[in-house]
């Protein structure tokens, strides 16, 4: 189970010194699959830190396009995440039943007319993750129009229940963090097309592409959201996504305090951006997990903290 651990670090330190950390692991821990929590996160925070390094030191794009990158996979996956359940029944073709979110199965065929249902022809979840596909292969021309269907669906819900149903339009989406995301919110879609445009306008070449082994936990979580019916507004899936992006934010900060980069401010930008409008314009619909000061400052405060510390580790360097 050791090696688990080296998949946080980049692919350069485990095809150098993977062996090299696995036997000190084995002779420092011996008959244990696992090291204590403590030395666990001591490796993992080493291997955020290793792949910081190694994408300053990639110069075959600027920092502001890697981290435009960043925060377009960080909106799509944002989107993809209450319509985990629905894609997983829509693709095997899984009747849900009373557990369904955003799309009632109707037959074999999805746009087929089903008793007490309207017919339609696609979950709205397929949009971001075409766009999170796409984005992970560097190829932004894909995920642009599933964007862009995505800011027309908001937009017309009447238009395009046919396509993607009502429900995924009209009724609670993504909680995390506030308060719920609907598809009719345009923040979300919008800047994430914005995002797309800006990435087409660039160079293919010029974007990292990511292997399609990171699309592993998106498969598992499908998998877990639809064998287990758990659905996005239930506080088992509340807690665990809270924890989630409390993690990513703690990532950032690490990866911003090893090298003393700007890149992840872009996305850490755009998720609070986007979270905060929703709990601005729809107080009401606030979940109340966590009181609300409590909240705003786990999304507003990272923006600041994440600035000085890469003013920080700058004069650091310079004094060295």
């Amino acid at each position: 189970m050791n090696r688990l651990l080296l998949a946080a670090y980049p692919e350069s330190y485990r095809s150098r010194q993977g062996e090299e950390l696995l036997t000190c692991l084995a002779e420092a821990y011996p008959g244990r699959s696992w090291p204590p929590p403590r030395e666990i996160a001591a490796l993992v925070r080493a291997g955020v830190q290793a792949r910081a390094r190694a994408a300053v030191d990639d110069t075959a794009r600027p920092w502001w396009l890697d981290g435009i990158h960043l925060a377009a996979l960080a909106l799509a996956a944002l989107a993809l995440v209450p319509y985990l359940q629905d894609v997983w029944h829509w693709a095997l073709h899984i009747d849900p039943g009373r557990h369904a979110i955003a799309f009632h199965f109707a037959g074999w065929y999805p746009w087929a007319q089903g008793p007490g249902t309207q017919t339609w022809l696609l979950p709205y979840g397929l949009l971001p993750l075409v766009c999170l596909i796409a984005l992970l292969r560097g190829k932004p021309w894909i995920a642009l129009p599933a964007a862009a269907a995505m800011v027309y669906a908001g937009a017309t819900p009447g238009s395009s229940t046919t396509l993607f149903g009502t429900e995924g339009k009209v009724g609670l989406g993504y909680y995390g963090l506030g308060a719920p995301i609907a598809a009719r919110d345009l923040v979300l879609s919008g800047t994430l097309f914005t995002a797309c445009i800006v990435l087409a306008a660039c160079r293919p070449g010029r974007l990292r592409r990511h292997s399609y082994r990171r699309l592993v936990p998106v498969v598992l979580a499908m998998s877990v959201a639809g064998g287990l019916h758990i659905i996005s507004a239930g506080p088992v899936f509340q807690r665990g996504l809270f924890a989630l992006e409390v993690a990513a934010l703690i990532a950032a900060w690490v990866a911003t305090a090893a090298t003393g980069d700007h890149r992840w401010l872009i996305p850490v930008a755009a998720f609070a951006i986007v979270r905060t409008q929703a709990i601005v314009v729809q107080p009401n619909w606030f979940m109340n997990s966590l009181p609300s000061l409590v909240v705003l400052l786990l999304l507003i405060a990272p923006l600041p903290a994440l600035a000085i510390t890469a003013q920080r580790r700058q004069s650091q360097a310079l004094l060295e």
